[in-house]
């Protein structure tokens, strides 16, 4: 007890490592991602759902280029679809999984040093496929979305730990 008492005293504080998270000073650049896959919009759709899922667990800085903290870098690698299960007949797929690949980079700004930077990470997530060329688009984007907010909210987790 005594030893912990005397940790204030000598300058030391226990302090969670969310505290830049919820500084509202702080400002972080999340620039749309570089897309190398062939959906037009994936590197802008990630780095949408990364910025609502820093607002949704307590981000209360400003995003932002000029004058930013931090700068979040990232590349949407790849997007895959593979087939998971065929009708009885084996002639149509009846579920299909689609794989979001992203490789990202995170940038100090002030001190130009890289707080972390991990390539290939993935996010999976299934859908219903068929005959009906609409209902695999609508289930396809359905599917995107899901990998982009599960592949957000990793991001989120992570740079909360970091920042």
């Amino acid at each position: 007890m005594v030893l912990l008492s005397a940790v204030p005293g000598c300058g030391y504080r226990l302090e969670s490592g969310t505290a830049r998270f919820t500084d509202p000073s702080v400002r972080m650049d999340v620039s749309p991602f570089a897309n190398r896959s062939t959906t037009p919009d994936a590197g802008a759709v990630v780095a949408a759902r990364l910025r609502e899922e820093f607002r949704r667990s307590g981000f209360q800085g400003s995003f932002g280029s000029v004058g930013a903290n931090y700068r979040i870098e990232g590349t949407v690698r790849e997007i895959r679809s593979g087939i998971f299960s065929h009708d009885s007949t084996d002639r149509f797929p009846l579920e299909v999984r689609l794989t979001l690949v992203v490789d990202i980079r995170v940038v100090e700004v002030l001190r130009g040093g890289v707080l972390w930077k991990e390539s290939g990470l993935s996010e999976t997530a299934s859908f219903y496929s068929g005959t009906d060329a609409q209902y695999i688009e609508a289930n396809w984007r359905a599917a995107f979305e899901e990998v982009a907010r599960r592949m957000a909210v990793r991001l989120s987790q992570t740079l909360r730990v970091l920042l």
